[in-house]
C-alpha cells in the first residue's frame, strides 16, 4: 500500500508536470495580440538604471526602437554617479526623434529602493498609461503594442516574467535553468489557470486607477513590488493578465553565489506574499517527485528502470519545450536542469533562515520588521530630456 501512494503521488506530480509543459506549448501558437480594448494610448516607458551590466547598451538601446505609435521614455536614476547615467545621455542624445529624458535624484516615499528611484519619473510621466520596465530586459520591437494588446475587459495590470538568453559559464546555464523551463513554465501555466501573478520586469499600469488604491506608496507594502501589485489588482476585483510569451533577458557571466543569492532573494519574497502557495513549493522541481518514485520501486519490488523512465520523461518535456521556444538547451543547460532540481529544495529550507534580503546594498524588510521607511535622504530630481 505504501508503495501504491508513492507512486500514485508522483504519477500526479509528473502529470502536473507534463500538464504545464503542454500549457506552455499551447502558448507557442498562439498569435501575437492585436489592437486591445484600450486601442492605442499614448503611454510612458519608464525605466528605472541602477549600475551598469555588460548588455546594458542593447537593452535601453531597444527602448527607442519601438513600432507603436506614440510614446514618451523616462530613464530613471538615483545619483549622478551612478555609471549609467552617462550611457542613458549618449542615448538619447543619438535618438532625438523619441521624446525622452534622464530623471536624475531619490525619493525616500517607500522602504523600497526601486519604486523610490522611479517615483520621480512616475510624477513627471503625461499619460495615464505607465509601462515599467527593468533596464536588463531586451524589448523586441513589438514590445509596447503586445503590452497594450494584452489589456483586457477584465485586467488590471499587464506583466511578463523573463527568460535567460546568452549565457556564458556553467553558472549562468544554470540561472536560465531556474528562469526558463521552471519559473517561466510554471508561472505561464498558473496564468492559464486564471491563477496570474505579476513579475517585476515588466508591470504595465493605467496610472489612475492605480493611484485608486494608493499608487507606488502602496506597492511597497511587500518585500516587492510585484508580489504587493498582484494583491491590489486581486483586492479590486480585476486580474493580473501576462503577455502572450515572456521577454528575453540576457544573462552573460554568473557566479554561482550570484545564482544563489538571487534565486534566495526571489524565494524568500514569494514566503513572505504568498506564504500558503509557497508552503507548496518543497514539491517544485524533479528531486522528490524521483525520490517518491524511486522509493516506489524498491518498497514494492519493481525494476528500478521506471524510475529511469520516469526521470527521462520529466527532463525530456523540459528539453521539448526549451527547444521549441528558441531557448538554450544544450549540455550544460542539462547538466543545469539536474542541479536547479537539487539545490530547489535547500532553496526552500534556506528561505526560512531568516526574512528579508540585501539588494544593490540595500537591507529589505518585511513590513513587520522595519524600523524606517527607506534608507536614503530625499533628493530633488534634475533633469536632462529630448524633445
Amino acid at each position: 500500500m505504501i508503495a501504491i501512494g508513492l507512486m500514485s503521488l508522483a504519477t500526479l506530480l509528473l502529470i502536473a508536470h507534463l500538464a504545464a509543459t503542454g500549457l506552455f506549448l499551447a502558448r507557442l501558437r498562439r498569435p501575437v495580440p492585436p489592437v486591445g480594448v484600450i486601442g492605442t494610448p499614448r503611454i510612458t516607458l519608464l525605466r528605472p538604471v541602477c549600475g551598469l551590466d555588460p548588455f546594458d547598451e542593447e537593452t535601453l538601446r531597444s527602448s527607442f526602437h519601438q513600432d507603436y505609435p506614440a510614446y514618451d521614455v523616462i530613464f530613471c536614476a538615483q545619483s549622478w554617479c551612478d555609471p549609467a547615467v552617462a550611457l542613458v545621455q549618449r542615448l538619447i542624445a543619438e535618438h532625438p526623434e523619441t521624446p525622452a529624458q534622464l530623471l536624475v535624484g531619490y525619493d525616500a516615499v517607500t522602504a523600497n529602493p526601486k519604486l523610490n528611484n522611479v517615483w520621480k519619473g512616475w510624477q513627471a510621466a503625461q499619460t495615464e498609461w505607465i509601462c515599467m520596465t527593468d533596464s536588463n530586459i531586451l524589448l523586441p520591437n513589438d514590445y509596447l503594442s503586445i503590452i497594450v494588446g494584452s489589456w483586457g475587459p477584465s485586467t488590471g495590470l499587464v506583466s511578463s516574467p523573463p527568460v535567460g538568453i546568452r549565457p556564458m559559464g556553467f553558472a549562468a546555464h544554470l540561472e536560465c535553468a531556474f528562469l526558463n523551463s521552471n519559473q517561466a513554465v510554471l508561472q505561464f501555466a498558473s496564468a492559464s489557470l486564471g491563477l496570474a501573478f505579476a513579475q517585476g520586469k515588466t508591470l504595465f499600469f493605467n496610472r489612475p486607477l492605480l493611484e485608486h488604491c494608493g499608487g507606488l506608496c502602496a506597492l511597497g507594502m511587500y518585500l516587492a513590488e510585484d508580489v504587493t501589485a498582484t494583491r491590489l489588482i486581486r483586492e479590486m476585483g480585476r486580474e493580473v493578465t501576462l503577455t502572450p510569451l515572456p521577454f528575453a533577458q540576457p544573462i552573460g557571466q554568473r557566479t554561482l553565489r550570484e545564482v544563489w543569492d538571487r534565486q534566495l532573494r526571489w524565494s524568500r519574497v514569494r514566503r513572505d506574499g504568498f506564504p500558503v502557495i509557497f508552503a507548496t513549493e518543497v514539491l517544485n522541481g524533479g528531486l522528490v517527485p524521483f525520490g517518491l518514485v524511486t522509493m516506489a520501486c524498491l518498497l514494492g519490488g519493481s525494476d528500478l528502470i521506471w524510475a529511469v523512465g520516469y526521470v527521462g520523461l520529466w527532463y525530456l518535456s523540459e528539453i521539448f519545450v526549451a527547444k521549441r521556444a528558441g531557448w538554450p538547451m544544450g549540455v550544460q543547460d542539462l547538466a543545469g536542469l539536474v542541479l536547479r532540481d537539487l539545490v530547489l529544495p535547500l532553496l526552500w529550507i534556506a528561505t526560512f533562515l531568516r526574512r528579508g534580503f540585501e539588494w544593490r546594498g540595500t537591507q529589505m524588510a518585511p513590513p513587520d520588521q522595519r524600523t524606517t521607511g527607506a534608507s536614503v535622504p530625499p533628493a530633488t530630481p534634475s533633469i536632462l530630456s529630448a524633445e
